[in-house]
């Protein structure tokens, strides 16, 4: 098929790569020259392991090309899919008005009876939006729009997409659900069809289930701790319980970070709110999410109540591992407030090269993780890069015995493995 991918960030590029790798032609469109430009020479605007090489094979083979000009789309192009990662601010409020005017400007240049596949993250009602511009603007196309909400996992990205468990895609037509089909054809055949507003609704109610998961695990973690209970330990009697399971969102740990998780929560929030009903249960979930950001500088506090001039490292500052994202890393908000507390910042972090300018002179950054780690009082984990899994515990004490590790999610448990280091995870006793 032809098909044309519109935001080519982070989703957008991975959707093009991956349609392109299965033999679909495609060609990509953002009204961003800059990364239109990098893309052209085969370089995508996020670090996400194997797609540059994923797009240069998609060029080479001339399956794949990008334009940030309207004028060149091809007027046989059957399918539009917008992928723009949707802007989300500091307070989790996503900007969607921004997508709709980058689609609005699209929609007069696309085909008679195209199809308009909406993958961005936005609310439920959205779709509907969109077909009402659709029909002031541009009535005499008779565009259908469907949605198959994305399912965008960063460092994993790829995979997820090429080896799906299974997509969700909403329809209004036999039609669309047809071409959908044969797009997704040699990806899989495993596709939950439903109608639109389903479909939007689920991307909505999983990010809400799955943040609910993990604020219950940390609420429970956070009781355990009190009464010398180890966390893991009820994790493993929750999941062997027939109506919990293995697979279920219960592991203790951090907080979750980015915008993905509360972002939706918001979208259920303003829609509740405009229809006066009331979801009691999903409006707590940030606040005791954002509560639980602070158990690191618990932690801290109670181990160093004055923190000036002590040398704390941080090893990972990205939002995830397999990425070199910084925007919304707990990470990057906790060295933030150690520089306020006075303390010695000292970073290591594998996919990141340049420290956030604003950090000049008040963090040092290390090529070597373990040189991080010297002259340090506190250790904290804050990207589980797999890298660090290979540091002997032996080379941690011997560069810094007597260290405190604060490790939230247990990544490095084998730190717990010795006296020489204080080792404190989130559920772990305090008792």
């Amino acid at each position: 098929m032809k098909v044309c991918v519109q935001g080519l960030w982070h989703l957008g590029s991975v959707t093009a790569a991956c349609l392109a790798s299965v033999g679909h032609k495609v060609i990509g469109l953002d009204f961003d020259g800059s990364v239109i430009q990098g893309l052209q020479a085969g370089s995508p605007p996020i670090f996400e392991p194997g797609l540059e090489s994923l797009i240069k094979a998609g060029q080479q083979s001339d399956l794949l090309q990008f334009t940030a000009n309207l004028d060149e789309l091809p007027s046989d192009i059957e399918l539009l899919w917008v992928a723009y990662d949707t802007p989300v601010d500091e307070g989790d409020v996503a900007d969607v008005d921004f997508v709709v005017a980058q689609v609005e400007a699209t929609l007069p240049f696309l085909a008679a009876n195209s199809t308009v596949l909406m993958s961005s993250q936005m609310p439920v009602g959205s779709i509907r939006r969109m077909e009402a511009i659709a029909d002031k603007l541009c009535p005499e196309k008779a565009l259908s729009f469907a949605c198959s909400p994305e399912n965008l996992r960063l460092g994993k990205a790829l995979d997820v997409f090429l080896k799906p468990d299974r997509i969700v895609v909403g329809v209004r037509s036999e039609r669309d659900k047809e071409r959908i089909g044969r797009l997704l054809q040699p990806i899989t055949d495993r596709i939950e069809w439903m109608s639109v507003e389903s479909a939007e609704m689920t991307k909505h109610a999983i990010n809400a289930f799955l943040a609910t998961s993990v604020v219950f695990a940390n609420e429970i973690a956070s009781v355990c701790e009190m009464v010398g209970a180890d966390a893991k330990e009820v994790e493993r009697g929750l999941k062997s319980e027939n109506r919990i399971g293995p697979k279920a969102y219960l592991s203790p740990g951090g907080a979750f970070a980015g915008g993905t998780l509360a972002r939706d929560i918001e979208f259920l929030k303003a829609v509740s709110t405009g229809q006066d009903v009331f979801i009691p249960l999903l409006e707590s979930v940030k606040t005791s999410n954002d509560q639980h950001k602070d158990w690191v500088r618990r932690k801290l506090k109670a181990l160093f109540p004055n923190l000036q001039g002590v040398s704390v490292a941080v090893w990972g500052l990205t939002y995830k591992p397999g990425t070199d994202t910084l925007r919304r890393s707990l990470a990057v908000e906790l060295c933030n407030w150690l520089i306020e507390q006075g303390a010695n910042v000292r970073v290591h972090d594998p996919a990141v090269k340049e420290l956030p300018p604003e950090w000049n002179g008040l963090v040092q950054r290390f090529d070597d993780a373990l040189a991080a780690v010297g002259q340090a009082q506190a250790l904290l984990i804050g990207t589980e890069w797999p890298e660090y899994k290979q540091i002997p515990v032996e080379g941690v004490v011997d560069i810094s015995p007597g260290l405190v590790v604060l490790d939230p999610n247990r990544f490095l448990s084998s730190l717990g493995s010795t006296t020489q280091l204080r080792y404190i995870a989130v559920g772990t006793p305090s008792c």
